[in-house]
C-alpha cells in the first residue's frame, strides 16, 4: 500500500492555496470544482507524484470543532520534513509567514511552527542525524 493522499481542513482554499504554494513553495497539483464542491491538492514539487495534501473546506461544523481545539492545544495540523529547518524557517519568514515557534531543538529533531491562516499550525521538522 501507499499514501497517496492526506487532507487538511481550511476556511477559505483560495488563501490557502497562497500560502502552501507561494509561502511554503508547494505546487498546486489538482484543482476542479463540480457545483460549490472544489478538489484542490498540493505536492512537494521535489516529489510531484508523491502524496497530495487536499485543502478541505472547512463546512463541517465536527470537522471545525476538533480544527479549533488542536489550534487552541498548539498540535499541527500537518507537518512537513526538511534537512534544513533554520533555512526553511527565514526562507518562508521573509515571504510573511506567522511563526509561532521559531526553530527549536526538541528531543530527535528541531521544528518550527507557523499559523497558516487558515485555521492550522503547521509544523516544520529537521530529524537530527544520530
Amino acid at each position: 500500500m501507499k499514501l497517496k493522499l492526506t487532507s487538511v481542513y481550511v476556511d477559505n482554499q483560495e488563501k490557502a492555496l497562497r500560502l502552501y504554494t507561494e509561502v511554503l513553495g508547494l505546487a498546486k497539483k489538482a484543482d476542479f470544482s463540480n457545483g460549490p464542491y472544489r478538489w484542490l491538492t498540493v505536492t512537494s514539487p521535489d516529489e510531484p507524484e508523491g502524496t497530495e495534501l487536499q485543502l478541505a473546506l472547512n463546512d463541517n461544523p465536527a470537522a471545525k470543532a476538533y480544527q479549533q481545539a488542536i489550534f487552541q492545544q498548539g498540535q499541527p495540523a500537518v507537518m512537513f520534513f526538511t534537512d534544513d529547518v533554520k533555512g526553511d524557517y527565514e526562507r518562508i519568514k521573509a515571504r510573511g509567514a506567522e511563526f509561532t515557534m521559531p526553530p527549536t531543538e526538541v528531543t530527535g529533531s528541531t521544528i518550527a511552527q507557523l499559523n497558516d491562516t487558515c485555521g492550522n499550525l503547521v509544523q516544520i521538522t529537521q530529524l537530527a542525524r544520530w
